[in-house]
């Protein structure tokens, strides 16, 4: 028998949540985003658009006594056409901080993509469903939902069988972080096992998730988005994109780059900001894209398809981007003491490839996420790291 859940429902609200920018109302209740309508009425393809809706980093937040917890949403899932669909989506339920409790919500909305190149799609309408946690720990503690970080969810009522109340400031530094699929969370099995999610927790710090799959490319209303968030840490993730999107040329990247960190220096000037080159990529280090899906062997892989002679004529690839990027924020720093530079291959390199190689050449599998979280919590929030403590 299910425990009564009807005992006290909550609706959602913007005080029980954190790390969205925005959220919208909808028919079944609220949507949270990963940038503002602003910037949402610029994005020129789907695949952003569907990126940022996900809500990978946006967790409820909240204080009870509540061993009972039933939370009503609506999901929007992918699925790939002529492909075996994908997991459900999980929600962690975190108690003081630990995690206790996971549980799915079947059914809802899917978004089948018909074209992997165009992104084209439909949508399938579903039905609402209900993620369930029960035998949770007895007495007042601090409760934190997080997510499914790859699939979109209208949240529409919290049910308990105890009063839930907002948490208080907890005085914690909010790390504002901008990436690709991978600080999104791609090939992560849940959403507190993404690296980020794992480098928060490490650097207890809260974080706020503008990593997007596809969609790391240097956008000005994402560096404006970026901009106008209150944060103390800032991070930005450059390279994988841009490359096998094969969206620009040496000759753009670089005033892109300075435009890129010139606007989010509008909004916090002295704030510690640390720019990431890619992780190691091999099909992508010395290969220009596009990148290409490829399903010959049964599973989805990709493949890098430009010419690497072309790199002569202003082609990208990694190992270019990695270069520029030391040069820009090398000068940069003349003027910009916060300004901190890391090559991704600290955080994912040759020994950590050979480990735990990419399962479908471009994206990190869960033990590889957690491996770059290790790296990232030493490099940036340990002793000497550009978000230490005593340095912010």
């Amino acid at each position: 028998m299910n425990p009564p859940y009807d005992r006290i429902t909550t609706p959602v609200t913007a005080d029980l949540l954190r790390g969205f920018l925005d959220l919208e109302e909808t028919a079944h209740g609220l949507l949270p985003h990963r940038l503002p309508a602003r910037a949402r009425r610029q994005i020129p393809d789907a695949q952003l658009a569907m990126a940022e809706s996900q809500p990978s980093g946006v967790r409820l937040v909240f204080r009870t006594r509540a061993t009972d917890i039933a939370l009503d949403t609506l999901p929007t899932k992918r699925r790939y056409a002529g492909a075996p669909p994908l997991a459900d989506g999980v929600y962690d339920l975190l108690a003081d901080g630990r995690l206790v409790a996971q549980a799915t919500v079947p059914g809802g909305n899917v978004r089948v993509i018909t074209d992997m190149v165009t992104q084209a799609a439909e949508l399938r309408e579903g039905p609402a469903g209900t993620a369930r946690f029960t035998g949770l720990p007895e007495g007042d503690k601090d409760i934190e939902i997080w997510l499914p970080h790859t699939e979109t969810t209208e949240l529409i009522a919290l049910r308990t069988d105890a009063p839930v109340e907002p948490v208080a400031d907890r005085g914690r530094r909010v790390w504002l972080h901008h990436g690709s699929s991978i600080s999104h969370g791609s090939n992560a099995t849940h959403p507190t096992g993404t690296w980020t999610a794992l480098a928060a927790a490490g650097g207890e710090v809260d974080l706020v998730n503008l990593g997007f799959g596809g969609g790391a490319l240097l956008d000005p209303f994402t560096a404006r988005a970026m901009r106008d968030t209150p944060a103390d840490l800032i991070s930005v993730k450059i390279g994988i994109n841009i490359v096998n999107g094969d969206v620009m040329r040496l000759r753009a990247f670089g005033p892109a780059v300075h435009g890129f960190l010139d606007t989010v220096r509008e909004g916090h000037p002295a704030a510690p900001l640390l720019v990431v080159s890619p992780l190691l990529c091999p099909v992508q280090e010395d290969t220009p894209g596009p990148l290409m899906p490829d399903f010959s062997d049964g599973t989805l892989r990709f493949r890098a398809t430009g010419d690497p002679a072309e790199r002569a004529a202003g082609r990208l690839t990694l190992t270019v981007i990695r270069a520029e990027l030391a040069r820009i924020v090398a000068e940069r720093q003349a003027d910009d003491p916060h300004l901190y530079h890391l090559d991704g291959r600290e955080l994912y390199g040759e020994r950590d490839h050979a480990e735990f190689p990419l399962p479908d050449e471009i994206h990190p599998g869960p033990a590889a996420h957690h491996r770059i979280a290790h790296h990232f919590t030493r490099l940036a929030f340990g002793a000497g790291g550009p978000f230490a403590a005593a340095a912010g």
